[in-house]
């Protein structure tokens, strides 16, 4: 299992993946808002989505855990 981790601290504004969805390399999975920023987040490894483990809104700091790749 693959861990998709933030970049840097900001609000998820939108989770673009389901759980039980599949991902390839380079997929954006998620974005998050940063500084009135848009940053996308992609997938590092192809694979079934786990499990999402935040929801739009939810405030992140750099190196937490967004979401689980199994493959």
């Amino acid at each position: 299992m693959k861990e998709v981790t933030s970049s840097m601290a900001g609000t998820v504004l939108n989770v673009l993946v389901e759980q039980g969805g599949e991902v390839s390399v380079g997929d954006t999975v998620l974005m998050l808002e940063s500084m009135k920023m848009e940053i996308p987040v992609e997938a590092e490894t192809e694979g079934k989505v786990a499990e999402i483990k935040v929801s739009v809104g939810d405030f992140v700091n750099e190196g937490d855990v967004l979401l689980v790749i199994e493959g």
